[in-house]
C-alpha cells in the first residue's frame, strides 16, 4: 500500500462519504427510522425530565449504540445481498446474526430508557 500524505481535503471528503452512508441509512431503512424517531421521543423526554449529566450520558450511548448496530447490520444485508442475491443458507445465518446484534442494542437501550425514565414517571403518577 503506498504511503498516501495527509490531507485535510481528504479527511473531510471522508466526512462527506460518512454524511452520504448516514444519508442512505435513514432513506432505505425502515428501521433505522423507526429508531431515529424512538432517539428523538427519548430525548424529548430527557429534557422534559430534566435528566441528570449521568443519564444523559446513558441516554447518548444507547442511541448511539443502537444506531451504529443498525449502520453495520444494513452494511452487512447490503454486502450480502451483492455477493449472494439468491437465496443461501449461509447469508441468511450471516444476516440473522447482525439482526441479532440490532436487537440486543436495542433491548438494552429499551432498559437504560426504563431505568432511567420509569422512575421518574411513577413519582409524577404517584
Amino acid at each position: 500500500m503506498p504511503n498516501e500524505n495527509f490531507t485535510l481535503y481528504k479527511r473531510l471528503r471522508s466526512f462527506g462519504f460518512a454524511f452520504n452512508g448516514l444519508k442512505i441509512l435513514f432513506r432505505e431503512e425502515h428501521n433505522a427510522r423507526i429508531h431515529l424517531l424512538a432517539a428523538v421521543v427519548v430525548i424529548i423526554a430527557g429534557f422534559c425530565f430534566h435528566i441528570s449529566i449521568l443519564e444523559w450520558m446513558a441516554v447518548v450511548l444507547a442511541i448511539g449504540l443502537v444506531i451504529t448496530m443498525e449502520i453495520i447490520n444494513s452494511a452487512i444485508e447490503n454486502m450480502a445481498d451483492f455477493v449472494s442475491p439468491e437465496r443461501h443458507e449461509k447469508i441468511k445465518k450471516i444476516k440473522d446474526l447482525a439482526a441479532a446484534g440490532v436487537l440486543v442494542s436495542a433491548i438494552t437501550a429499551l432498559i437504560i430508557g426504563m431505568i432511567i425514565f420509569v422512575p421518574k414517571i411513577l413519582y409524577i403518577c404517584f
